[in-house]
């Protein structure tokens, strides 16, 4: 739902990421249909990819381009108007906290920074659902920290599927869980309810 925070939690192995790889249209189904927000993956995937914003477990980044020029160059690829997307990179940088690393070679920066630049990436053209593949892996605990309070401020607007193997993870972040075992669902409530069954 609009505002959630869903944890798919389950062990490493267990098809996380290959689910959010066929949610985001970057797998196809073998079977099954796959819908976000209301439009199939497969009938549709350019409605779905406009709609979702993807940060992979291995974030992909550009190390040679500049912050804000991969924002610039990510905008680009996204198809935002020319007179939005200086604005629009630049409520990015200050969101994600990547004001003081923007002029920056994206080859410098911490696996922190990183990631907020992940996160900045997916955010740039406004997609209705946020996929996030481990997002909080290898960060020290500042960081977690810092990476947590994003997820959580720009969960307010949009539905957030968020992945991890570690129950910690899913109780300081997540609203409803879903837990994944050799792919298949084997538990999809709110947390508490989790807890006491």
């Amino acid at each position: 739902k609009e505002g959630e925070i869903a944890g798919f939690l389950g062990p490493n192995g267990a098809g996380k990421s290959t689910t959010m790889k066929i949610i985001t249209g970057y797998l196809p189904p073998t079977a099954g249909v796959v819908r976000v927000a209301g439009e199939s993956v497969s009938q549709f995937p350019g409605r779905v990819k406009r709609q979702t914003g993807y940060l992979p477990e291995h974030n992909p980044l550009y190390e040679d381009m500049y912050v804000h020029e991969y924002l610039h160059f990510m905008a680009g690829l996204h198809n935002l108007p020319h007179s939005y997307r200086k604005s629009r990179v630049l409520e990015m940088v200050q969101l994600c906290g990547l004001t003081i690393e923007q002029n920056k070679r994206i080859a410098s920066l911490s696996k922190g920074f990183r990631q907020r630049l992940g996160l900045a990436q997916a955010l740039l053209h406004d997609p209705k659902v946020l996929v996030l593949d481990e997002p909080t892996s290898g960060l020290d605990p500042n960081q977690l920290v810092e990476v947590r309070n994003l997820i959580k401020t720009v969960s307010r607007e949009k539905t957030v599927l968020f992945s991890t193997h570690i129950l910690q993870e899913a109780e300081a972040l997540c609203d409803r869980v879903i837990v994944i075992n050799q792919g298949k669902i084997v538990a999809d409530d709110k947390l508490n309810v989790l807890r006491e069954g």
